[in-house]
């Protein structure tokens, strides 16, 4: 099975995409995790990405596309995928159905999840991450015991560069002009599902999960 999933940064795509994955037994594709990935290594690709990244703008299509084409292929990809962060603009769209239709894949389902502006900023500024691990924490919503300091590995936190309050109103901007054209897109396909992102996590997936079991083969 494969299944996108889109809205604006700190929607909780993340989140929700390592539920389904569990839930489907298959692997999960953040953009965001293989760019920063990219850009630890310190690869070309990670330092051409990271020129986009902290200033709140899309990494190029030509660098995300070679990404993803890369990791399904991968055996790991062979039963079904999430991809999470891709596409993000309406090329890239048109760039993934060229890639399905050359490996013979077909997309099953599309989830929006809708929060408001001023929740997605509270909720991104507050995040942190586990320098370690990556495990991301909230200082409101989901504190760690010892204040910067990860419960399960001890190792530090941090706000990521692209966490603060003017990249992130940024982030969102690009996110409305170049992302929400693909709403259009995948709703004529007649693939896209909304769901309302605010609220407890396990209300959330409990409503994907409902549409996941009506799709075929998952009843």
């Amino acid at each position: 099975m494969v299944v996108v999933l889109l809205g604006s940064p700190g929607v909780g795509k993340g989140t929700q995409g390592i539920l389904i994955s569990e839930y489907l037994h298959v692997s999960l594709i953040s953009t965001g995790d293989l760019l920063r990935n990219e850009v630890r290594e310190q690869t070309d690709l990670g330092k051409t990405a990271k020129a986009f990244m902290d200033k709140g703008e899309l990494v190029s299509d030509g660098l995300i596309i070679e990404m993803i084409k890369k990791k399904i292929k991968r055996e790991d990809c062979a039963g079904g995928f999430i991809l999470d962060g891709f596409p993000r603009t309406l090329s890239q769209a048109e760039s993934l159905e060229n890639m399905f239709s050359q490996d013979n894949l077909q997309l099953d389902a599309v989830f929006l999840f809708d929060v408001s502006e001023e929740e997605i900023v509270k909720r991104l500024t507050g995040r942190r991450v586990c320098e370690k691990c990556g495990t991301v924490y909230h200082v409101s919503y989901n504190p760690p015991l010892r204040e910067g300091i990860c419960d399960k590995c001890g190792g530090s936190l941090i706000r990521r560069d692209d966490d603060n309050e003017e990249t992130v109103r940024r982030r969102i901007e690009v996110y409305q002009n170049s992302t929400a054209p693909l709403i259009n897109f995948y709703k004529k396909q007649d693939k896209l599902h909304t769901i309302d992102g605010t609220g407890k996590v396990e209300r959330i997936f409990k409503k994907v999960e409902d549409i996941l079991e009506g799709l075929n083969g998952h009843n």
